[in-house]
């Protein structure tokens, strides 16, 4: 398994031929829907620094932890510099498949994660024709020396670690030519992929809510108007309790008002 380093420069430098330019611009316009609807105060966007995947997203802080420099997480690290429960909205695009512990990062991620936090994942679907042609070639270069992850068994991952799979979607239905132009020639598979054989793209997303049982705050919806004419109703219940027994005595009086105050 090579570095992290490494790496992460030769998956960034295939993003920019015309066959990884191809899958970017599909990540982009997924990332980019998806985390504008999602609210919070801390997202952190895990790989890939150098392509601003939480653009769209509104949080005050916006995380980016790759290997450029000056970061302080690398690509495959599994141990994130975050305390536990302190983020909102984790990415990780394309992270699991060049990880030597993928179920290690996803621990990792789970564990910063607050409850009701959102996990937004991005890999290479082995069932398509993109993991075809890793199956049948020679495995060399990026991406195709990575280890593509089953969507199935990524679920199966997500579940045994309290994650409930909220969305996703398919993308990169062309077969992966290495030239732009026969990539545009078969630019009509976006739209007939996701009618026909849409589990078969060659890019998964995946959109999971880390769920705690006992975790999720409830909090009451107060009525203002019918507070405001409750508060006024002690008072006069007490000064009408207390005409009454005045005559009984100042203790008759306090064991009357507390009486009152139970009742409400």
């Amino acid at each position: 398994m090579p570095n992290c380093k490494s790496t992460a420069q030769n998956l960034s430098e295939w993003f920019a031929t015309p066959q990884g330019s191809y899958v970017l611009a599909r990540e982009q316009r997924y990332f980019d829907r998806t985390v504008s609807d999602i609210f919070g105060y801390n997202a952190l966007q895990l790989g890939l620094p150098e392509h601003d995947f939480l653009h769209g997203n509104r949080m005050p802080l916006r995380f980016s932890a790759g290997n450029q420099a000056g970061n302080a997480v690398r690509l495959c690290c599994t141990e994130l510099p975050f305390d536990s429960d302190s983020l909102d909205l984790v990415l990780i695009p394309h992270v699991l498949e060049f990880s030597e512990n993928p179920h290690q990062v996803l621990r990792e991620v789970a564990r910063v994660l607050r409850p009701e936090g959102n996990l937004i994942i991005s890999g290479f679907n082995p069932r398509s024709l993109w993991g075809l042609h890793r199956a049948l070639g020679r495995r060399q270069g990026y991406p195709w020396q990575g280890h593509f992850i089953a969507l199935p068994r990524l679920k199966d991952w997500l579940a045994l670690l309290g994650f409930e799979v909220v969305g996703g979607r398919f993308a990169a239905y062309a077969p992966p030519f290495h030239t732009g132009k026969w990539l545009e020639r078969f630019a009509f598979m976006e739209a007939a992929g996701d009618r026909w054989w849409a589990v078969s793209g060659g890019v998964y997303f995946l959109h999971a809510v880390k769920r705690v049982p006992g975790m999720r705050l409830i909090k009451p919806k107060w009525n203002e108007g019918l507070v405001s004419k409750l508060l006024p109703v002690a008072p006069k219940l007490n000064n009408n309790v207390t005409q009454r027994t005045k005559s009984k005595g100042r203790s008759t009086t306090r064991r009357a008002r507390t009486e009152t105050f139970e009742e409400i």
